[in-house]
């Protein structure tokens, strides 16, 4: 079998190719690959790419990501996230492959308590999830075998993500100020890979599988529960941090500035998902522990 991945140096595209080695031929690119092209945004590259290569398995884990300048760098956030996904599909399409897509809670709007479903209508508010959305759209219509996985907060060792900010920021002040209106479950890149290795030899028996679905850890938190979690880690762990528990304050999305307005509701059912490829996935907290302890030699 051989897949081709683009998207090699992000979170969940650096755990890919751990999770993918041992099925087959793997060709991990990145945006500033020289042999073949993994930028998203050449198009005349990436179709001859494909037709180079001529995998069984395409996965996508590219992906522009920066959602408050997405409000104002608008034509690259639809190349990258629409436009050379639906390319993806389309050259998919022509050599009988597979594709894996990674998309997000963002195309939802937010509103009410309630975990959102596959079936549920979608709504983004702002230019990311709006580009995401096309993306999805644009897959679905070029008809080619698919698989579309929906996840929420995504994170890694690897890079920055919100755990080490808030890790960075504990050391350095005596009070901390953290959402707790947004609600989301915190998904690890390490989960995402395996799920997707455990999926991959699934594909060609049973092209019925083709679809979208919803996976992201178990359970839920806010952002303000989140920061509680990995500071009482901390603490545990006798790090030298400023911030006491009682320093910690919750506050409402307004009280922070931002150029796109975020969802509030980013709860995701997943049952389509572990029904479907009977897959369990672990609480977040069992993830962000291995991600901190992970954390604790560099420290």
């Amino acid at each position: 079998m051989k897949i081709l991945l683009f998207g090699k140096n992000g979170q969940v595209g650096w755990e890919l190719q751990r999770s993918l080695a041992p099925l087959g031929e793997v060709v991990a690119l990145g945006k500033m690959d020289h042999a073949h092209c993994g930028d998203l945004t050449d198009q005349v590259g990436i179709a001859r790419t494909l037709q180079a290569i001529q995998p069984d398995i395409i996965i996508n884990a590219a992906a522009y990501t920066a959602v408050d300048k997405a409000e104002s760098e608008t034509d690259l956030a639809y190349r990258i996230n629409a436009e050379g996904p639906g390319l993806l599909a389309q050259q998919a399409r022509r050599l009988g492959a597979w594709l894996i897509h990674y998309s997000t809670d963002y195309v939802f709007d937010g509103k009410g308590n309630r975990p959102w479903t596959e079936a549920d209508p979608t709504s983004p508010v702002n230019v990311y999830g709006l580009s995401k959305r096309q993306g999805e759209e644009l897959i679905q219509q070029a008809g080619c075998k698919h698989i579309i996985l929906r996840t929420s907060w995504v994170y890694a060792a690897q890079g920055q993500n919100f755990a080490k900010t808030i890790l960075r920021l504990a050391r350095e002040r005596t009070q901390l100020t953290v959402i707790d209106d947004q609600i989301g479950a915190p998904t690890g890149a390490e989960l995402l890979a395996d799920v997707t290795a455990q999926i991959v030899p699934r594909l060609h028996q049973q092209p019925e599988l083709s679809g979208l679905y919803h996976v992201a850890a178990n359970g839920e938190a806010s952002w303000y529960s989140y920061a509680c979690f990995v500071l009482d880690f901390c603490r545990e762990h006798r790090l030298p941090i400023k911030v006491q528990p009682d320093a910690i304050i919750p506050v409402q999305t307004e009280a922070f500035a931002a150029a796109a307005k975020r969802p509030l509701n980013s709860r995701l059912n997943t049952e389509k998902f572990r029904r479907t490829f009977e897959l369990h996935l672990p609480p977040w907290q069992t993830g962000v522990t291995r991600m901190l302890t992970e954390l604790l030699p560099s420290r």
